[in-house]
Parts: C-alpha cells; sequence; structure tokens
C-alpha cells in the first residue's frame, strides 16, 4: 500500500486514543476514508499503550454490572468476590484529591460521565477485558477483595489492548501507515482551518494492520531507502502522538533538573514533536500541568531510553506499601503507605528522582514476599538482593549501589521498634502505622524481621507527561491560543490533551481518558467530514 494523497480523516498515532477515534469516525460515518499514520516502524505499533498493563477505571454498578464484558470469571469464583460499587461521586472524588483539585472541571465531568459507556462500547468491538485479579484484587480470608476503585483490565494488559484495536481497525477498513512523521499542519489561508498534513515518509515501510506488528523489537536503525516528503490533505486531523516523555532536553525544560536521566516506560518515539508543530503551525493553546507526569517505581537495571516490549510493564516494582524504601544512604524518604497503590504510583517515581543518585531500595521479609506479584518481582524480570539476616541483606545492598550500610540497619530497627499494634489487610487502608518515625508509614506496617530477607534495587520510570493542548471538551477540538476558537478540523486525545491530570492520577484513568475523548473526536470529526460534504 503506498501512502494516499488525500482521506477525509487522518488520525496520527497508533496507540489506545487514536485507535479508538479511528473506530468512532468509522462507525460514524461508514462511508469516510480513515487513516492512522505513525512516525514509528509497525514494529513499535501502540505507542505507550502497548506498554500499560491495561487498566481502566470505570465507573460501574458493581459484579453484575461488569460479568458480562469480562472472560475470566467462572461461577464459583463470582461467589467469592468482593466488589463495591465505584459511582461518578467516587470517580470525580477519586480525579479531585489526587490532583488537589485542579483537573479541569468539564474535561473531568465528561471523563466519568461517558467512562463506564465507553468501556462498554470497547467491548463490543472486540476489546477483551477482564477483572484485574493479579493487579487490584487480593483473597484475604477465602474472599477476593477488589480495592482501590478500579477492576478491569484487558486481557494480555497492553499487549492484548493494542492487538484488538488492529483487528477492529481491519474489520472497519482503516488503514495504517507507519514510518511517517508529520512535520507540518497545512490551513487554509483565509479560514484558518486544518487541509493538510506535510509528513516525511519511509517509503518501505510496513502497513500491516495485523497483530504481528506488535512484535518485540529493539529500535530499529533508520536508513535513507526511499524516504520521501508527502502531502496529505485531509477534512480533518485528530492527534494523538503522545506526550514529551522520551525527550530528555524537554524532560529536564518542563519537568525539572534531573528530568533527563528518569528511565523511559515505553516507546522512545513520543517525543513531543507533535506538541511543538501545533503550537508553531495553528497557535493551539498550551493547557496543564506541564511539569507534571505519571512516573512510577521501575526497576533500575531497565533499559534507558525506551522499553523492552518483550518484558513491557514488568519492570514497574510496585510492591513498595507492602514493605518499605530507602535511598542509596540507607533513609526512608516516603510514607509507603500513605494510601493505595494505584492512587500513590503514578507519583512515587517523582520522590525516587528526587534522592541521591536517582535510585531506591525497596526491601521485605519473608511475611509480605508472598504478596508480591510475580509478574513484577519473579527473578528471571528483577535482580534479587537476599540476606538471612539484615546484615547480610545490606551486604547485597552495598554491591547494588547502597552507600550508607550503618544507617540502612538503623533505619530498619526504628522501623520495627515503632511499628504498632492491629491487624493487617492489604485489601484496605487498615491503620496499622508506626509511631514516633519522622517519616511514618500510615497503613500496612509490619516490622521486618522474620527471614530470609529480599529487596530489590529501583529508580523513576516515566510513563507520560501531563501538559497538552487545549480543546474544548465536547468534541476534543483544539483551541487556539490566538483567537481564543477552535482550529476548523483539528483534535487532540490522548495525552496531547492537557489538562485532566496534574502531579498525581488515579490509576487506570489514563486509558479511559483515551478512549473517552478519542471517541468524542472520531465522532465529532466524522460528522464534520459529513455536514461538509451535504453542503457541496
Amino acid at each position: 500500500m503506498s501512502l494516499p494523497s488525500s482521506c477525509d480523516i487522518l488520525i496520527v498515532g497508533s496507540g489506545n486514543a487514536g485507535f479508538s477515534a479511528a473506530l468512532s469516525a468509522s462507525q460514524t460515518n461508514p462511508e469516510a476514508s480513515i487513516i492512522i499514520i505513525d512516525k514509528c516502524p509497525s514494529t513499535w505499533a501502540g505507542g505507550n499503550s502497548y506498554f500499560t498493563a491495561g487498566a481502566f477505571r470505570a465507573v460501574h454498578n458493581g459484579l453484575p454490572d461488569l460479568l458480562p464484558i469480562v472472560n475470566n470469571v467462572n461461577p464459583e469464583t463470582a461467589t467469592r468476590i468482593d466488589m463495591a460499587i465505584y459511582s461518578e461521586s467516587d470517580f470525580t472524588h477519586d480525579l479531585n484529591r489526587m490532583t488537589n483539585d485542579r483537573t479541569d472541571p468539564l474535561l473531568s465531568k465528561i471523563l466519568v460521565q461517558d467512562s463506564r459507556n465507553t468501556i462498554h462500547w470497547l467491548a463490543q468491538n472486540g476489546i477483551r477485558f477482564q477483572l484485574s485479579f493479579n493487579r487490584q484484587a487480593y483473597e484475604v480470608d477465602n474472599r477476593i477483595k477488589f480495592w482501590g476503585g478500579l477492576a478491569l483490565k484487558t486481557e494480555d494488559g497492553g499487549k492484548g489492548l493494542i492487538e484488538d484495536h488492529m483487528r477492529a481497525a481491519k474489520k472497519n477498513g482503516i488503514r495504517i501507515f507507519f514510518d511517517t512523521a508529520v512535520t507540518r499542519l497545512v490551513t487554509d489561508s483565509q479560514t484558518g482551518n486544518i487541509t493538510a498534513v506535510e509528513v516525511y515518509h519511509r517509503g518501505n515501510s510496513s502497513t500491516s494492520t495485523s497483530a504481528s506488528s506488535t512484535a518485540t523489537s529493539t529500535i530499529p536503525p533508520r536508513e535513507n531507502n526511499g524516504n520521501e516528503k508527502h502531502t496529505i490533505q485531509a477534512k480533518a486531523v485528530i492527534l494523538a502522538a503522545g506526550g514529551f516523555e522520551a525527550n530528555p532536553q524537554l524532560r529536564a525544560q518542563y519537568l525539572g533538573p534531573g528530568w533527563d536521566a528518569a528511565r523511559v516506560r515505553g516507546t522512545p518515539y513520543n517525543t513531543g514533536d507533535l506538541l511543538q508543530i501545533a503550537q508553531r503551525d495553528v497557535s493551539a493553546k498550551a493547557v496543564g500541568n506541564w511539569s507534571g507526569c505519571h512516573s512510577v517505581a521501575w526497576d533500575a537495571d531497565s533499559p534507558a531510553n525506551a522499553g523492552d516490549r518483550g518484558i513491557s510493564n514488568e519492570f514497574t516494582k510496585s510492591g513498595y506499601p507492602l514493605g518499605i524504601m530507602v535511598n542509596r544512604e540507607g533513609e526512608r524518604f516516603v510514607d509507603e503507605g500513605f494510601d493505595m497503590r494505584n492512587y500513590t504510583y503514578a507519583m512515587i517515581g517523582r520522590r525516587i528522582l528526587a534522592q541521591p543518585g536517582q535510585i531506591a531500595f525497596q526491601i521485605w521479609d519473608a511475611r509480605t514476599t508472598p504478596w508480591l506479584r510475580g509478574e513484577e518481582y519473579r527473578d528471571s524480570v528483577t535482580r534479587h538482593l537476599t540476606g538471612n539476616t539484615l546484615e547480610e541483606l545490606a551486604d547485597s545492598c552495598v554491591k547494588a549501589g547502597l552507600t550508607g550500610r550503618e544507617r540502612f540497619l538503623k533505619t530498619l530497627s526504628e522501623y520495627n521498634a515503632a511499628v504498632g499494634p492491629g491487624k493487617w489487610d492489604p485489601a484496605v487502608k487498615d491503620g496499622l502505622a508506626t509511631k514516633g518515625l519522622v517519616v511514618p508509614k500510615s497503613n500496612w506496617a509490619l516490622p521486618i524481621n522474620r527471614p530470609p530477607f529480599l529487596a530489590v534495587k529501583v529508580t523513576s520510570g516515566i510513563t507520560f507527561t501531563f501538559g497538552g493542548l487545549a480543546v474544548n471538551p465536547e468534541t476534543a477540538a483544539v483551541i487556539s491560543e490566538m483567537t481564543g476558537k477552535e482550529v476548523g478540523g483539528l483534535y487532540c486525545v490522548g495525552e496531547m490533551l492537557g489538562g485532566i491530570f496534574h502531579d498525581n492520577y488515579p490509576g487506570g484513568s489514563g486509558l479511559t481518558s483515551g478512549a473517552v475523548f478519542g471517541r468524542r473526536a472520531g465522532r465529532a470529526a466524522a460528522e464534520s467530514v459529513g455536514s461538509r460534504a451535504a453542503k457541496l
């Protein structure tokens, strides 16, 4: 397939938001010609969505509401599940408290109100959902208890999500062109409406929409074979190309000193090009938390500048609420139990990055290691630092970069002595806390005194940036900084949409946001194209 010279609707970006927009546009206007382009090669299809655990946060009315759309619950298991209703007020409350009330009220209202219907729409279109037993539930007293308002994930995580999206795209006649980077947005000199995009296209690129294009890959060499400049005429353009998390220069510029050293959790192709192009070519208005990002505790031995498509999300190290974390000097620096894990994991990377050497050590004993997720902590994924005594554990950590051995041992002694009485329950905020420590642990505080002991070395892994472009919340149409009005025919979704998340976010709401606003943008673009055609 050669790159077309024109189409009705062009989507830039092959992640969850872009695919959702394309599918929505196709279903709204089946006659419209729709293409997706992405600057990455086909072996990196899916953007950051591929590297997620596939979690979707959505309003629901409890287990009976979700059972019809999941494929991993048998009748016997269903009788043992405890799952609270997650209402619109619950979701709204979580967004407000995670962002310190700085989330855009109109965007967040739509995100919340559309979340349930959007999840069911995705399921109807072949996205395979499951209950997230491995990440969002603990079995306590023979009951499977879901916690933190989050219950859904996709089968095979982000990899499965992108495979399902690609099948849906193929079924709906949506064509995908990789190795195609936007270099300019072209507008009508009179109206200011989008009329075309200029791209740089690698002529020997793959255009397959099959699931095989999500295979494991390292960054391929860039050859100069068949590289060409093209102009693609389009009646509507939807920007879904991600943030600037893979650009160390922009990270240091916007997020601050030290962020150029963060590990890239996902695709190396989210370098912020399209954010800059939109501001340059159409004066797109920048909004949101440009100094904020989603960053997690990440394996310190992981690749620096891109995720590994085989290991993918398994480099995440989210078991810190079950133990403690210390920096390389042996000091605790964060309350590991101040909230449920899916409300803290997206900001914990920032805390780690601020530590000496930008590393930390997560520590557990034999009491809590069985509760760690195997996909994140098995020894084939991460280096285990072990000891049958705390002194032996300290020696293992010294070999991995710990500089404050004696402080490490003193920290553990002080922590163990400060643990108060109570019943430990990882499925609720159990109030089992320390007393008298400068840095408390507010929940799930158990002494670390039962051998063997385990530690894991972690650093900060950046997932996505929070700053983005201003849009009309109803349609995701891009707003001009100069005019304060919509740029005709231009829409923005996914990580590029600014204003929803600040400092932190409720786990699973990123993919939901991409699908909610992708669906709205696709529908609005298709309706716009249809109305233009009717006037001709």
